[in-house]
């Protein structure tokens, strides 16, 4: 994964949670030769509608061509649940729940051969 690419998912998934006005988010960000996970989480309480439509919006169907054009848009005026889609587009899979205190996503992103096993961040 480039590094430029990388910014660019850390710039969404930022933007999308700063919405809520968190006061406490966390990235985390592990690489391997396939792939990689990217965890964030925040403090900021969803209800299951808003949890459900999180999960939906990133857990569309991959369309690499999709990402690449809208890639290029990181960082312009879209918002919510248009934000999250354009993460979907480049995701393989993302898992969606609550902590103690707020919400976490986990974002996966790479070959069939990415073992997402090998690194988890408790909740």
């Amino acid at each position: 994964m480039t590094k430029e690419y990388i910014l660019h998912l850390l710039t969404e998934i930022s933007n999308y949670i700063l919405e809520s006005h968190p006061s406490r988010m966390v990235i985390s960000l592990h690489q391997e030769e396939d792939g990689m996970h990217l965890a964030v989480l925040d403090d900021h309480e969803r209800g299951d509608k808003e949890l459900e439509k999180i999960r939906k919006a990133l857990n569309t169907d991959a369309r690499p061509e999709m990402s690449d054009y809208y890639g290029t848009m990181g960082g312009t005026d879209l918002v919510g649940a248009a934000r999250l889609n354009l993460l979907g587009w480049q995701i393989k899979h993302a898992d969606v729940g609550r902590t103690d205190n707020g919400t976490k996503i986990d974002l996966w992103i790479g070959s069939d051969r990415f073992d997402s096993s090998k690194f988890n961040i408790p909740d």
